[in-house]
């Protein structure tokens, strides 16, 4: 008896589901938990993944279709083989009679998502690595220690790094359309979910609020300070990276207890006034702008905060974001300086009144105490909703983040 392949609950303020990609063809081997097929919502991609080994023998919905929770995507014929792929076994075996059985393993058919996805990232050939998994198969294990014994001879070592270096630039070059070479060329692309979502809630910002933007100016050598001084020991105790962010964040949480009505939000004639934390990290991801969010950042330590914004980040590159990790907030901050912005007015991130901008460092001369000095200065950026945030109260937040950012000690004393 076949095994249906269905869409799977989406929450109640996902209406529907985009099928972007199948991984699989009709009559394809598939293995339990082996992803079948990504479907795109208005926030994250989901993953589809195999109940049981078996065959696909029915694709139901192509790519591009729009899908309901619930709905039947395809079909798994359970415990079958697939003709194709015993047949290029079989002539694996018969091209090389005399190597055992796991070193025959070069098809891609037979892997884990984990295992193709190490393969993908350092460009390996699969046919020359050494398969202990049942049936010949390829394991993680075995490409770790692939890759461990490789890297010992230099043999990965460029492959890797090439496909590490600019994993940016790769996911832009993937979503650029390739125009044609003849003048005046021009390609029609429809939007993706995400996209077209992103879209919508800035055009909402702009038309459903009263939205001014003040600005002001940080000296970061303070920060900076610290960083230098303390950066290593950070890393040793912590096991992640001590950046900018963490200061900003308790900053912006310390700022926002003094001042509630920043970290508050309209719902119709009501104002909505929130006793917690929960800090939006506007993240870029190849699929579009999104923003996760850090709950109760003010309970959570330096490093918990970094860790945290760390994970988010991995998880836009790897699609790996999940609904939970998108729904709520009470407060964002975006961060263009590490595009290389030096000012910038962001649009708010409905239905939270207020937004942080922080862009890049420069070092600038600044007068101090009648003399001259060179000093690294950053532009910020704070728009809100006027309709319930006045200018004065908006410009003192601003100032109180500034200065605590200038006088970090404070944070950490609470004072």
């Amino acid at each position: 008896m076949s095994i249906e392949v269905l869409v799977p609950s989406l929450p109640e303020s996902v209406a529907d589901a985009t099928l972007v990609t199948w991984h699989k063809k009709a009559g394809e081997t598939v293995l339990k938990d082996e992803n079948l097929v990504d479907l795109e919502t208005d926030k994250v991609v989901l993953e589809v993944p195999a109940l049981a080994d078996g065959i696909l023998v029915d694709v139901v919905q192509p790519e591009g279709a729009t899908v309901l929770s619930g709905q039947l995507i395809g079909r798994i014929e359970p415990g079958a083989v697939a003709s194709a792929d015993t047949k290029t076994v079989d002539e694996a075996s018969q091209s090389a009679p005399n190597l055992p059985a796991e070193k025959n393993s070069g098809s891609t058919a037979a892997l884990s998502p984990a295992v193709r996805k190490l393969v993908s990232e350092h460009g390996l050939d699969t046919s020359t690595i050494t398969a202990t998994g049942k049936g010949g198969r390829i394991t993680k294990t075995d490409i770790l220690k692939h890759i461990k014994n490789q890297s010992s001879d230099g043999t990965v070592a460029t492959v890797s790094n090439a496909s590490s270096a600019t994993p940016a630039n790769a996911s832009n070059a993937a979503q650029t359309p390739i125009l044609p070479t003849s003048d005046r060329a021009e390609q029609r692309v429809p939007m993706t979910r995400l996209r077209a979502k992103v879209a919508e809630r800035l055009i909402q910002a702009q038309q459903s609020t009263a939205m001014l933007t003040t600005f002001n100016e940080v000296n970061m050598q303070p920060i900076m300070d610290i960083r230098t001084k303390y950066k290593d020991r950070f890393m040793k105790t912590h096991d992640t990276k001590l950046g900018f962010m963490s200061f900003f964040v308790k900053a912006a949480v310390e700022s926002l207890k003094l001042f509630p009505s920043v970290n508050a939000s309209v719902d119709e004639q009501d104002i909505i006034y929130h006793g917690y934390y929960d800090i939006g990290i506007a993240v870029s991801s190849p699929r579009g702008l999104v923003v996760p969010v850090l709950r109760d950042a003010d309970l959570k330590s330096f490093a918990a905060i970094e860790g945290g914004i760390a994970g988010f980040g991995k998880k836009a590159r790897d699609g790996k974001l999940g609904l939970d990790d998108l729904m709520g907030g009470t407060f964002t901050i975006t961060n263009g300086g590490i595009f290389g912005s030096m000012m910038s007015t962001p649009i708010l991130n409905p239905p939270q009144s207020a937004i942080l901008g922080m862009h890049a460092i420069n070092q600038r001369v600044m007068v101090e105490n009648g003399e001259m000095v060179i000093r690294p200065m950053m532009y910020l950026a704070l728009s809100y909703d006027h309709r319930i945030i006045d200018g004065k109260e908006a410009v003192s937040f601003l100032v109180t983040i500034k200065d605590f950012l200038e006088d970090p000690a404070r944070l950490l004393l609470n004072v």
